[in-house]
C-alpha cells in the first residue's frame, strides 16, 4: 500500500509542478503543452498504481471474479481518458 500511496504523492507533484509552471510562464501556448503532458503521465500513473493494487488483492485471495470486474473497470477508464 505504501508503494501505491507514493506514487499518488508523485503524482499529485507532477500536477502541481505543471500549475506552477503554467502560472510562471503565462502563455496559453506553454500550458497547452504541459496539460497535454499531464495527459500522458496520468493514465500511466493510474495503472501502475491500480495495477499495484490489483498485485495486493492477489496475493489476498481475493475472488479472480472481482479482479476480473476491477480490470474491467479500469479499461473502460482509460479507453474514456483516450477519447
Amino acid at each position: 500500500m505504501r508503494h501505491m500511496a507514493l506514487l499518488r504523492y508523485l503524482s499529485a507533484s507532477i500536477d502541481i509542478t505543471a500549475a506552477t509552471l503554467m502560472i510562471r510562464y503565462g502563455r496559453i501556448e506553454t500550458a497547452l503543452a504541459l496539460n497535454s503532458a499531464l495527459a500522458l503521465v496520468g493514465p500511466v500513473l493510474f495503472a501502475i498504481v491500480t495495477a499495484l493494487g490489483i498485485a495486493g488483492l492477489a496475493a489476498g485471495h481475493v475472488n479472480l471474479q472481482k479482479i476480473g470486474v476491477i480490470f474491467i473497470g479500469i479499461l473502460i477508464v482509460l479507453f474514456g481518458a483516450t477519447r
